[in-house]
């Protein structure tokens, strides 16, 4: 009798702490994990009591922002890994673990040819025999471990040096990016036009065992090459960059390239462009430390927090320049509302230790038009054309080029024909991931043809809309979430991964597994 009271006190106590907690103390506003802004709660009104829409945004405001989420979720992934059911002999153990639900994701891309995660052939075991020598030859430094967990991702070695990497299921074309370059190199002349295909890091690091799960993004990268104007310059990436892959030349826990491979990318373009080729020496090292970046959120799996990383960037030392921002205001649905009058700022923003956002040291995000204006005088002024991966190339490029312009592929309000013309740009560079390139980037065209004058007509804007105002911490982190979810989340989904019946967030039944290949 004794020990069923036991129980029943100790279940109380329990619930009681859970009702204190998820109820009287403070609900989260925003998630480093998930890296968003979470539900805002409602505001109350007859009309929006009377239709349900009330009850329905409280309901969601409540779950959303539950005290301790990302403690709560962290503790969740810990016992996912815990408990993980292996099966079969020591030498060929597979884990399976049930996949968390996707994140939030946007409206996918209808021009892309998609080849969903779901389609791709399963990883078989590797062969007691081969496993130990294959692996010693061919990839000495790799730990023996690879896993698939949520959206296509795979985690390579463990904590805390794992490494996480995005399955890549674009095949051979890109002929909708190569025509929107080849349309530029059309319109503007005079005007040099260089094209970047930018490789992310599963073209380099992903092992041998999970090569079955992804497609080689060299097939997509020669075929847009193979369809440009011979007049379009090349900057080809792949060799440049294999030549240093035992260096840090790709985050581990991002996403992203690090700044590095972009050193070695902006080399090869000031080369191609017959101009002052940057080196190390003339920049100063900055670092972030204990940096965990935006593939913790996306795959949701404990080691990739438990291994951070420096964030090493690199400030020039042997130029002066004057960075101006014309930075817009956007809503919560990431599109533009108004656009604000040019002010200068620093181009580099240092984060602190720890800090999540390290990325965007680069003109602290994305939704933005930035000049840099140089101590270079040599008539060259080169605007890049970019998404995320492009942020981290312009500042080793003013020792090379007078003025250098950057543009966001999802935010530019203006005539690119006026802005080319009114900034005597002579030189233009399509700097995108091969996700964004196998997509297609019709934006760029629409830049070509839309009546900006500046002033941009503010849009309705819905209910639960968040003004991010600049030159404050919010306008950084609503930089990020719209990198990282709008920019890469869309991105990686027109360019592969994510198959089209996984982007609805409501999914429960989601029969997909983890592998773990030991």
């Amino acid at each position: 009798m004794k020990k069923y009271i036991l129980y029943i006190t100790v279940m109380v106590a329990v619930i009681a702490a859970f009702v204190v907690v998820f109820n009287f103390f403070p609900r989260s506003e925003y998630s480093e994990l998930e890296r968003r802004e979470l539900t805002k709660r409602p505001e109350f009104s007859f009309e929006a009591l009377k239709s349900g829409e009330y009850t329905k945004g409280v309901s969601s405001w409540y779950s959303d922002t539950e005290p301790f989420r990302d403690e709560f979720m962290t503790l969740s992934m810990q016992v996912r890994a815990m408990r993980a059911l292996q099966v079969g002999a020591e030498e060929e153990q597979i884990n399976y673990i049930a996949a968390e639900p996707d994140p939030e994701l946007s409206e996918q891309s209808s021009e892309s040819n998609i080849s969903p995660i779901s389609s791709v052939s399963p990883i078989s075991p590797i062969s007691p025999i081969a496993s130990e020598s294959s692996l010693e030859q061919s990839e000495p430094d790799l730990e023996d471990r690879t896993k698939i967990t949520n959206n296509g991702i795979f985690i390579v070695g463990r904590a805390p040096n794992a490494r996480a990497l995005m399955a890549y299921r674009g095949k051979a074309g890109g002929g909708s990016y190569a025509r929107v370059v080849n349309t530029y190199k059309e319109k503007f002349e005079d005007v040099n036009i260089y094209c970047m295909i930018i490789p992310t890091a599963v073209e380099f690091y992903c092992p041998e065992r999970a090569k079955s799960a992804t497609l080689p993004e060299s097939a997509t990268i020669d075929s847009l090459y193979n369809k440009l104007l011979p007049s379009v310059r090349q900057v080809r990436l792949l060799p440049v960059l294999a030549a240093h892959t035992d260096e840090p030349i790709y985050l581990r826990t991002d996403h992203h390239w690090a700044p590095l491979g972009a050193y070695y990318a902006a080399q090869e373009l000031c080369r191609v462009a017959r101009v002052h080729v940057p080196q190390l020496a003339e920049f100063e090292e900055q670092v972030t430390h204990r940096f965990v970046g935006s593939m913790y959120g996306f795959s949701r799996d404990i080691s990739i927090k438990q291994s951070p990383e420096d964030f090493i960037y690199y400030v020039p030392t042997n130029v002066t320049y004057t960075t101006t921002y014309t930075i817009y205001e956007i809503d919560s649905a990431y599109q533009v509302v108004k656009e604000y009058r040019p002010r200068q700022g620093e181009f580099f923003h240092h984060f602190k230790d720890g800090s999540g956002l390290a990325y965007c040291t680069f003109m602290g995000g994305d939704t933005k038009i930035t000049k840099v204006e140089t101590s270079t005088k040599n008539g060259r002024k080169v605007l890049i054309l970019k998404d995320s991966f492009g942020n981290a190339l312009p500042g080793y490029l003013f020792g090379s080029f007078e003025e250098v312009h950057v543009i966001d592929g999802r935010y530019f309000t203006k005539n690119m024909v006026d802005y080319v013309s009114q900034n005597g740009i002579t030189d233009i560079v399509f700097a995108n991931n091969v996700f964004k390139a196998y997509a297609g980037g019709k934006q760029y065209l629409k830049f070509l043809t839309q009546h900006g004058s500046g002033i941009y007509t503010p849009r309705p804007q819905p209910k639960d809309s968040v003004v991010v105002q600049p030159d404050s911490m919010q306008t950084i982190i609503a930089d990020t979430i719209s990198a990282d979810r709008t920019d890469t989340l869309t991105e990686v989904q027109n360019g592969t991964i994510f198959a089209a019946d996984s982007l609805n967030n409501e999914q429960t039944n989601n029969k997909e597994q983890t592998e773990i290949i030991e």
